[in-house]
């Protein structure tokens, strides 16, 4: 779906790596996938090379502190900081590590809080100068989560999504109720994970 949504788009591109991989991916493996790949010598041209994140996100220097060295910032919905205070879905050494030494910009999303979400919690304050606000100043109520309750209860999206993108979502019934009942009662896997 992603590749149909951005096929007019000349400067966005898909990465298919997450989608092929065995098992869910946690953001933070993200993360640290696509940064090793700016550091691959065919990107860096001359920059340090040195600092490639391990599986742990331990690396020899804070990744931002090479003038010049690529940065990699996490681009999120401003209610997204609401995910770190949900118990157990988060492990509080990968929200430092995503925070910490990757970042973040959060777009503004209608009534939410960032400030207050941000003093809230001692991670995201000790990290904050690391936390880009971008005030959206037409304000733009669409998210995934409003799109596809549109989509479960039978209603048209047109305009919201590509025309390709929605074919896709009806070529292989995904969102409607009776699929999303399918998923009643599963429990997310990083709640899983983080239980264990």
């Amino acid at each position: 779906m992603s590749r149909l949504a951005l096929e007019t788009s000349n400067w966005i591109g898909v990465d298919p790596w997450e989608s092929k991989q065995q098992h869910w991916s946690e953001t933070v493996e993200v993360l640290r996938h696509h940064y090793n790949r700016l550091l691959n010598p065919d990107h860096l041209k001359g920059s340090v090379q040195d600092t490639r994140v391990n599986k742990t996100g331990q690396d020899k220097q804070d990744m931002n502190s090479y003038p010049g060295s690529p940065q990699l910032k996490l681009l999120c919905g401003a209610d997204f900081l609401e995910t770190f205070k949900i118990p157990k879905l988060w492990r509080e050494e990968h929200i430092v590590e995503v925070v910490g030494k990757f970042g973040l910009v959060c777009v503004s999303r209608g009534l939410t809080d960032t400030h207050r979400f941000i003093h809230e919690s001692d991670t995201l304050t000790r990290h904050r100068h690391n936390i880009h606000l971008v005030r959206e100043w037409i304000q733009n109520e669409i998210s995934a989560t409003e799109i596809r309750r549109a989509l479960r209860r039978g209603q048209s999206v047109r305009y919201l999504l590509p025309d390709s993108v929605i074919e896709y979502i009806k070529q292989h019934d995904l969102y409607t109720a009776e699929s999303e009942l399918q998923n009643a009662g599963d429990i997310l896997q990083p709640l899983k994970t983080n239980t264990e």
